[in-house]
């Protein structure tokens, strides 16, 4: 590819975002960034913008947009702060742009990233609820823009990377789990998880959403309706393994008995560069698999009983309509609840399914339906967690 790339990152202070950027500065001659997002961070969004100097910072609360403003023109940046949804969703379509970085928790960057999509960007999808919430229109948006949608999950990114050129062939995808946590817990045991427990990830540094999503499997109940959307396959074509050493990322099985895996050390920073180079390939800063010294490797099937989140992601997608953006605002919900103390770890998927049994379904047919059905969700959650505290 000739010329520099303009990047914009969204949720750059998150894990992702502090991931891409390690890249980009591994490669000065080939990534620029354009600008830099985040909800309240602003001290850390103030240290990325004096080293990267992004043509744009947005912060989306207005307070946080007015301290940065201020700590900018102390420090002489010529950098131009934004503020606001409508900011977000204008450096992701911004004409000088080349690549975006959807890499926003949850609901927050569906606009963002449609935004991206509708105009043709290169977008390397790190913000997996876009997809859980708005499949059928994210996908009908790639096509209709010519945009090149990249997925960033690690097993996302795996599946791509064993998916056969001509599309044919493939008789299942095998997401990996690394199970947690509480992959050893019983139910008892994990009912009085603490908070900082379920955020203990044995492989992965992640954010404390994702962290808990990770221990209850919601993660990964999530990461198959995306499968299912990005690779135009059905659930009976996707099964999730446990698989303790988060080496192999995920896997592909064909239909003459092949099975085609990517492994790799557990670090985000590979499917990064993968998805910003692609088709090309360039160092991560991730070392080399040891594969001698990794020894071994574990499969077993998930318990369905320990851990129910991942069968009612099942269906939420066999349901259809707007059945997953309302398992992903109660999901949200409850595990926000459960960060801030306010109910028991296993009240989760308990919301969860309360919610998705009282809740009228609706055809997604623009992203204002799913906006409604996100927001009635999460009111019914938010009465739902405040019985269970009673």
């Amino acid at each position: 590819m000739n010329g520099v790339q303009q990047v914009t990152v969204l949720g750059s202070t998150g894990s992702i975002g502090v991931s891409t950027l390690d890249v980009i500065a591994r490669h000065p001659r080939r990534y620029q960034v354009y600008a830099l997002t985040a909800q309240r961070s602003v001290e850390r969004m103030e240290q990325q913008c004096l080293e990267y100097r992004p043509r744009y910072a947005v912060m989306l609360e207005a307070r946080s947009a007015e301290d940065l403003q201020q700590r900018l023109r102390r420090a002489a940046s010529e950098t131009e702060v934004l503020g606001g949804a409508e900011a977000l969703c204008e450096v992701a379509a911004a004409a000088g742009v080349d690549t975006v970085m959807a890499a926003i928790v949850g609901a927050a960057g569906l606009e963002a990233t449609f935004s991206a999509i509708k105009a043709g960007k290169k977008v390397l999808l790190a913000n997996k609820e876009a997809l859980v919430m708005a499949g059928s229109l994210f996908m009908q948006a790639v096509r209709g823009s010519g945009a090149v949608l990249l997925p960033i999950d690690s097993e996302h990114n795996a599946i791509f990377q064993c998916w056969p050129a001509s599309g044919s062939g493939v008789s299942k995808i095998l997401l990996t789990a690394s199970g947690g946590p509480f992959r050893e817990w019983t139910w008892e045991q994990m009912q009085a998880a603490t908070p900082e427990q379920a955020c203990a990830h044995p492989n992965w540094e992640m954010g404390r959403k994702i962290s808990v999503d990770s221990a209850s499997l919601m993660n990964k109940g999530l990461e198959v309706i995306e499968a299912c959307w990005l690779f135009d396959v059905g659930l009976a074509e996707t099964e999730v393994v446990i698989h303790p050493q988060s080496i192999i990322h995920s896997m592909v099985q064909y239909v003459d008995g092949s099975v085609l895996a990517e492994l790799g050390n557990p670090d985000m920073r590979t499917p990064i560069a993968y998805g910003l180079a692609w088709p090309e390939r360039i160092d991560s800063g991730v070392a080399a698999l040891d594969i001698i010294g990794v020894s071994r490797l574990d499969f077993r099937a998930v318990d369905v009983q320990r851990f129910p989140c991942l069968d009612l992601a099942r269906e939420a997608l066999r349901r259809g309509g707007t059945a997953a953006a309302v398992l992903n605002a109660a999901n949200e919900e409850a595990v926000a609840a459960f960060l801030s103390g306010g109910i028991a770890f296993t009240t989760i998927p308990a919301v969860i399914e309360t919610v998705l049994g009282q809740t009228s379904l609706a055809e997604p047919d623009d992203l204002a339906v799913v906006r409604q059905a996100d927001a009635a969700a999460r009111q019914l959650a938010q009465a739902v967690i405040g019985r269970s505290c009673r």
